[in-house]
């Protein structure tokens, strides 16, 4: 008789297979510049496709299946935006997942699935990754758990109990700072650039099939009405990023944070803790810059579109005109 899998083993190996299948379709693309490239040498031709490799380790920032909230469409997370707005589009190797917590992207099993990619020098055509891109600290700290951060609004406590967002902040450092140390052993000299996500709004808009809202729900426990609700969580991300900069202020960490904090705006999200599809644009703009990456321009598409109307505008004005110079004038009248 088959034996059945657990629930969390069945999620693990759907995890495995997601991953190698994106990690396949990555490869597969590399392997196309290659053989362009062969091509070039061979023909003495000039080559004009030499995109980055890349590493994403992290969270739904890296991972994001759906657009905005969307169940029925495909990801558009910050990778995808990447390879959608760079030319030539960026080879991405994963080991990023939704719902992970720096403490589970930076487990033995994740390092071990981070090394494996490391160790297969055929993915790096320079030998290692040309970068590694991280989304980190965002599931510490949202969901459930979000409420052990929080003081009871009791008329005098502050919004975030300083003592325990410390501590968690701490757990965040230690995992980057694995996250570094591996590196170095590994694929030594390689940048790491992470971010410090943007400041969303705790509306309780979860995302669809039960996934959260993540900030709200706690903010209504510890008794904290929606605008002190929004400054706590403004707060959390100040000083997240106060921490990721003392990290970056070190030059061993080979460590850059992608400024994205005040990139969003309210109309740019789709839930309480990710962006719509043009916010993630936005962000991944933002990564495009701080790796040196060539970004399409989207003016000639913007002027054409301008033109367009401006050519819709004058025949239909023309139009118009002619059609009053056939229009009968009335004879006489009344």
């Amino acid at each position: 008789m088959a034996v059945e899998m657990d629930p969390h083993a069945q999620m693990q190996a759907q995890i495995e297979r997601d991953l190698a299948a994106w990690n396949d379709a990555q490869q597969k693309q590399s392997m196309r510049y290659r053989a362009a490239k062969e091509a070039a040498t061979a023909l003495q031709a000039d080559f004009h496709l030499a995109p980055k490799h890349l590493l994403a380790i992290g969270d739904s920032w890296l991972d994001y299946p759906i657009e905005g909230n969307n169940p029925l469409s495909g990801p558009s997370d910050i990778k995808i935006q990447l390879q959608a707005i760079c030319s030539p589009s960026p080879i991405i190797y994963s080991t990023a997942h939704r719902g992970d917590a720096s403490t589970d992207e930076m487990s033995l099993p994740k390092q071990e699935r981070i090394l494996q990619l490391l160790m297969d020098k055929s993915k790096w055509p320079n030998g290692k990754p040309d970068a590694i891109i991280a989304s980190a600290g965002g599931n510490d700290v949202a969901g459930n758990n979000f409420c052990i951060f929080l003081n009871y609004n009791d008329g005098a406590a502050s919004g975030l109990n300083a003592q325990r967002y410390a501590g968690v902040m701490a757990i965040v450092k230690s995992s980057y700072l694995a996250l570094f140390s591996l590196r170095d052993r590994h694929a030594p000299g390689v940048p790491i650039y992470g971010h410090c996500y943007d400041f969303p709004t705790p509306n309780g808009v979860p995302a669809p099939c039960g996934y959260g809202p993540w900030l709200k729900p706690s903010l209504d426990f510890c008794n904290w009405p929606a605008g002190p609700g929004k400054v706590i969580v403004h707060d959390a991300l100040a000083q997240f990023k106060a921490m990721l900069d003392g990290l970056a202020a070190d030059p061993s960490n080979k460590f850059h944070v992608v400024p994205t904090q005040g990139t969003l705006n309210d109309t740019h999200w789709a839930n309480e803790l990710h962006p719509d599809p043009t916010g993630f644009r936005m962000i991944a703009q933002k990564f495009a810059t701080a790796l040196g990456m060539n970004q399409l321009s989207p003016a000639p598409a913007l002027e054409a579109k301008a033109s367009s109307a401006k050519r819709s505008t004058k025949t239909a004005t023309t139009k118009k005109a002619q059609a009053r110079k056939r229009k009968p004038q009335p004879v006489g009248g009344r």
